[in-house]
């Protein structure tokens, strides 16, 4: 298939609001790869490429040469290039890395340049989410979507499974299980405002598990191999050698463990994120300890579409006291609140509440775990940033926050905050975002919409200034989310939620 077929696609999907066309697009253009070129194509179909690092940053694309006239550039042919790209290294890389960029860039017409400068800087903005991508697989493939997503959330690969159903059917999708080494798609829990409503979703009985403001791992063991992944599936064994170390210790010589590395201080209290996400970024310093909560596999035996209490009675016999989050079960909302309490007198961020016979429902965020915090709190992307003023001249501090849109792909700004960063966050936050950059001039820095973080606020209010209507009120910084992708913070359905929540 020509590139040019795939820029058109994205193009066409982006002008696109409908789901459903959105869907019919993709998979018209999926029917057309050839074998080779199903999973760098449905990587480009979804605004990603193959290749987790090429070394071409937004400045090597400011000036490309003049496009081709005709398309000539096949998928295969784009993907080789890049290949080509990525692996350049050692004295001279730059120029180099810059030849063989501008070669590509001069054989792609101005439609393929277009969507080759948003593959390399992660700016494709179609809205073709990973839901509709995996409806466009089984549309093209004509296989059930539900087995396309069980297959994603398995394997972590669009373009694996892509590949996989193109080829092979539901025959080589239904093959696709659990492994142990290869890391699996966390299951995620849904807010709630409090243990009342979070109750009506899980339903009774429950389990309240306390949340602890750590890192979520994913521990693998294979005999003697030891692997600790975390939330966005990357390997930090070497970061962890306190949890590798605990693990061995464990009886059972294959099995895989659901949890969170935690520091603590010298009286056993947890310590800040911020100081938590340090000594696991520290590679190997340690200073963390692990606590699991889920028990996914065991000697052979996948424990995934067991019920909660199944797995949960399995891990309390696994794994000794010391290593497991604290549970308690519960059937009423009094009960639930007291555990609620007795999280937060020892320091925790909350609490889960889970219901007690659900699978365990890989990488979805459904009702079966639903997470209560004292406060009102979501995930959100950084869009811009003005530079300070006063103390904070020569810094970028006030940040534009956007929150996911799930119907176009983009974000929705939701209003501006500078509180609660400390000087150390303003000088990490100037540095990070000038990487980011995309635009910039004497007052704002416009960046590609990456970087995630954890913002708290008293509530959501109507605001004319902003396209979504509303604004957060107080909102303020708690943390930077470096464990999350843009495609996983809150969206903006959320936040009406939260103001339909407040008004009631």
């Amino acid at each position: 298939m020509l590139f040019a077929e795939v820029a058109a696609t994205s193009a066409a999907v982006a002008a696109t609001s409908g789901r459903k066309a959105k869907i019919e697009l993709i998979a018209a253009a999926l029917r057309g790869l050839a074998p080779d070129e199903i999973e760098p194509g449905a990587a480009y179909l979804a605004g990603e490429l193959r290749q987790r690092s090429t070394g071409v940053g937004w400045a090597s694309l400011q000036q490309p040469p003049p496009p081709a006239a005709v398309p000539t550039l096949s998928v295969a042919e784009v993907h080789a290039a890049i290949d080509r790209i990525a692996a350049i290294a050692g004295t001279g890389s730059q120029a180099r890395r810059r030849d063989e960029l501008h070669r590509l860039l001069a054989a792609a017409t101005a439609p393929e340049q277009a969507l080759l400068r948003g593959l390399f800087t992660g700016e494709v903005r179609q809205g073709a989410l990973a839901g509709i991508l995996a409806d466009a697989v089984a549309e093209a493939a004509a296989v059930d979507a539900a087995l396309v997503r069980r297959s994603l959330l398995l394997s972590g690969d669009l373009s694996v499974v892509a590949a996989a159903a193109l080829t092979g059917g539901a025959a080589i999708l239904g093959t696709f299980a659990l492994q142990v080494g290869r890391p699996l798609a966390p299951m995620l829990a849904q807010p709630a405002a409090d243990v009342t409503e979070a109750l009506g979703i899980t339903g009774v009985p429950a389990v309240v598990d306390a949340k602890l403001d750590g890192i979520r791992i994913q521990v693998h063991r294979a005999g003697d191999e030891i692997a600790v992944f975390s939330r966005s599936l990357d390997d930090i064994t070497a970061r962890l050698p306190e949890v590798v170390a605990a693990v061995r210790t464990l009886p059972g010589s294959t099995f895989v463990l659901d949890g969170e590395a935690l520091g603590l201080d010298t009286a056993g209290r947890p310590l800040p994120f911020q100081e938590t996400a340090r000594q696991a970024a520290s590679h190997g310093r340690g200073g963390l300890f692990p606590y699991f909560f889920d028990l996914l596999h065991l000697d052979g035996t996948d424990l995934l579409d067991s019920p909660g209490h199944e797995r949960w009675a399995a891990l309390a016999e696994h794994l000794p006291a010391e290593m497991l989050v604290g549970r308690q079960s519960v059937s009423t909302p009094e009960q639930a609140q007291a555990a609620f309490d007795a999280a937060l007198r020892s320091g925790q961020e909350g609490v889960v509440i889970k219901a007690a016979d659900a699978p365990y429902d890989v990488g979805r965020r459904g009702g079966a775990w639903v997470k209560v915090k004292p406060r009102h709190t979501l995930d959100l992307v950084v869009l811009a940033v003005e530079w300070g003023h006063g103390r904070r001249q020569g810094l970028l501090s006030n940040l534009h926050l956007g929150a996911r849109d799930p119907r176009t792909g983009g974000f929705v700004m939701l209003g501006k905050t500078f509180k609660g960063l400390t000087d150390e966050t303003l000088r990490w936050q100037t540095a990070r975002f000038l990487e980011l950059a995309t635009d910039r001039d004497e007052w704002v820095v416009t960046v590609r919409p990456e970087q995630v973080v954890e913002i708290a606020f008293d509530g959501v209010q109507t605001s004319p200034r902003y396209p979504g209507g509303v604004a957060l009120r107080f909102a303020r910084v708690l943390r930077y989310r470096d464990d999350k992708r843009a495609d996983e913070a809150d969206t903006i359905d959320e936040v009406l939620r939260i103001r339909g929540r407040a008004a009631d």
